[in-house]
């Protein structure tokens, strides 16, 4: 039998995160071995089964289902809105579409804010209820006795800094970390955030030189979203990413399709046959 190089194993012998053919989840300690060989990985969000069937089969280690469900799947303008209830109905729906990766869950604004014992109960419902392998929260030094119950509980946490949509009505949609203060205040907050037992640290919209620094200084994974290329992972919002978002996008996305295009092409396709006899034909009916 062929050895794969190191390389292409994790700690258990199983190929890389992306790409692999292992048939188990993919779990926390996959992602911590695959930041010791220096591998980069891809996250995308997803908010029920069938998308989520697509990029499992894609090869996609880590899907996020995300509160910008909000933005881009509940009609909201923020991820304010979005609720536990909804968050936990759509994250089963992603577990259930799913088999190799690692389904991380959100935990929504108001259901860890008030302390730990509410964090813990929101974080058990999602790994209960939907099944989730890990819970993703806001914040940084603010955070941390939420992260240490839910961690101590056995549940994989993993924390969000830089820009927090949830906090928009505070500070807005702009550029985190610019100034040396704020740049180490970020700094240490990621430091306390592996310190309370956070498995991986989410960066959004932070300059790449403090991206990278922060990526240099911790032991668990980073994942980068407009913070650069020196994260050890890259996440986007999978309608960003589809070209399926109308309007403008943020400048850290990249669109790789234009799925809004090709639905209403093929919306229209429909319409048309119907309005002109095309569809359905003898071959579309029973008899």
């Amino acid at each position: 039998m062929t050895q794969l190089p190191a390389a292409q194993k994790s700690s258990d012998g199983v190929k890389t995160l992306y790409g692999g053919t292992g048939t188990r989840r993919i779990t926390v300690r996959d992602l911590a071995a695959a930041k010791e060989r220096g591998e980069k990985w891809p996250m995308l969000t997803a908010y029920d089964a069938m998308t989520a069937s697509v990029f499992d089969e894609a090869g996609i280690p880590v899907i996020l289902v995300g509160d910008s469900m909000g933005n881009c799947h509940l009609g909201y303008d923020t991820t304010v809105p979005v609720t536990m209830d909804q968050m936990t109905m759509l994250a089963a729906a992603v577990v259930r579409g799913t088999s190799r990766a690692l389904v991380v869950g959100d935990l929504t604004f108001g259901s860890y804010q008030e302390g730990p014992v509410q964090a813990l109960r929101s974080a058990t419902r999602l790994v209960k209820e939907a099944g989730v392998g890990a819970v993703k929260l806001e914040g940084g030094e603010r955070s941390l006795p939420q992260t240490e119950a839910i961690v101590q509980a056995g549940i994989p946490v993993m924390a969000h800094l830089g820009l927090t949509p949830q906090s928009v009505n505070t500070m807005g949609y702009r550029v985190q970390g610019r100034g040396d203060e704020d740049a180490h205040r970020l700094v240490s907050d990621a430091k306390a955030a592996q310190n309370a037992g956070a498995f991986a640290v989410v960066l959004e919209m932070v300059p790449a030189e403090l991206a990278a620094e922060v990526t240099r200084s911790l032991q668990i994974p980073t994942i980068g979203i407009g913070a650069g290329p020196d994260t050890d992972a890259q996440v986007l919002v999978w309608t960003d990413m589809a070209g399926l978002t109308a309007g403008r996008t943020p400048r850290f996305t990249k669109q790789y399709a234009q799925l809004r295009q090709v639905l209403g092409d093929a919306a229209k396709a429909f319409a048309e046959d119907v309005v002109g006899g095309g569809f359905p034909l003898e071959e579309h009916s029973f008899h």
